[in-house]
């Protein structure tokens, strides 16, 4: 009796903390869109007991600021708090109008800071900077890259908690021989450059002439047709998949034994936490937030951007020395245990607990 007693006292204690959530972002998955974090954030906190509430998956854009606002304002007294997913582009003015609705409902308000080009949005608006992120609850910062950014542009409410993975889901596989087999998991737009991936393959081939590229991602802009266009045109084995589900292209990366990062402007993908996952050796360009992700030559290695001839030329390094590859892949998933929801959510509830 005692026992069920004090389970029943926790149950309602937890009944008591639990807060509820409004959550906006774009939710386009549905409707063909890349998943983005309120796909997987959301229900991960609904699993801990937080009520959450989503807007929104409507395609036209001012519908969807539209949904946005009328979900805040409907459910204004019964919101603990609203979570917003901030880019640095058009989306950057759905966070501004969400976080001035929250201020005039005195709503607390924690923008999620993701984006490479956040840092150059920061410059060119600074009031509405300024109004957005200094009267937030505060800001969560993915990246210990985007925290810096923030506290050095005067933003002291910051708070670092990384994307997650759970890594139950992501096998390690030793590589005792690395092979010539490249894998690229990013979406088709210029800023991430996917075209420089094609060109290290090329570059291979005439010491390597077994090596092949995976291309795994949806279609942003015409980089996807260039990229086509160039492998077709120099004969290069090129495979394009295009977007695949999460479950699919990480059973696809047992195939493969290089995984490459070619941006040019980045935060902290998080592609390249589950290619370290998944043990695949990562060479990556050195832009953004991934010098805060990987050690160069200790769990990946870092090239320029822009360079195909250096990245080609790591990715030979990779080749000539498997056994130093496997101490960077083996320091890679130790490293990426850090991204795990089981630690990540206690992070999260730290600050939604008040």
């Amino acid at each position: 009796m005692e026992k069920e007693q004090k389970e029943n006292f926790i149950f309602l204690l937890q009944l008591l903390q639990m807060q509820n959530l409004i959550y906006i972002g774009n939710k386009l998955r549905s409707r063909g869109g890349t998943p983005t974090s309120i796909d997987t954030l959301a229900p991960l906190l609904r699993k801990e007991g937080f009520e959450v509430k989503t807007a929104s998956a409507k395609k036209n854009k001012l519908l969807r600021l539209a949904d946005m606002l009328r979900l805040v304002y409907k459910n204004r007294k019964t919101t603990d708090y609203v979570l917003i997913d901030t880019y640095s582009t058009q989306n950057f003015w759905y966070a501004y109008a969400v976080a001035r609705l929250c201020q005039r409902l005195d709503l607390k308000y924690i923008p999620i800071l993701h984006g490479g080009e956040l840092p150059a949005r920061l410059d060119r608006s600074p009031g509405a900077s300024k109004k957005l992120f200094g009267k937030a609850f505060i800001n969560v910062a993915p990246s210990l890259y985007m925290k810096t950014i923030f506290q050095q542009a005067g933003f002291s409410n910051v708070k670092y908690i990384p994307n997650s993975i759970s890594l139950d889901d992501y096998d390690f596989k030793e590589r005792a021989e690395v092979r010539p087999k490249l894998l690229w998991v990013r979406a088709f737009a210029e800023i991430y450059n996917p075209l420089q991936a094609v060109k290290v393959l090329e570059l291979l081939l005439s010491e390597y002439p077994n090596a092949e590229l995976c291309m795994v991602g949806p279609v942003k802009d015409d980089s996807w047709k260039e990229c086509i266009r160039y492998a077709k045109l120099h004969r290069l084995p090129v495979r394009f998949p295009g977007r695949l589900p999460k479950d699919e292209w990480t059973a696809l990366a047992a195939s493969y034994d290089i995984f490459l990062n070619t941006t040019n402007i980045d935060n902290t993908p998080v592609s390249v936490i589950e290619a370290m996952a998944l043990s695949l050796p990562v060479v990556s360009t050195n832009v953004g937030g991934l010098p805060y992700l990987i050690s160069a030559d200790i769990d990946g290695i870092l090239m320029p951007p822009n360079d195909p001839e250096r990245m080609a030329a790591a990715v030979k390094n990779i080749l000539s020395d498997p056994q130093r590859s496997l101490e960077r892949t083996r320091a890679a998933r130790k490293k990426v245990e850090a991204f795990d929801w089981e630690r990540v959510k206690e992070m999260w509830k730290s600050i939604l607990s008040y």
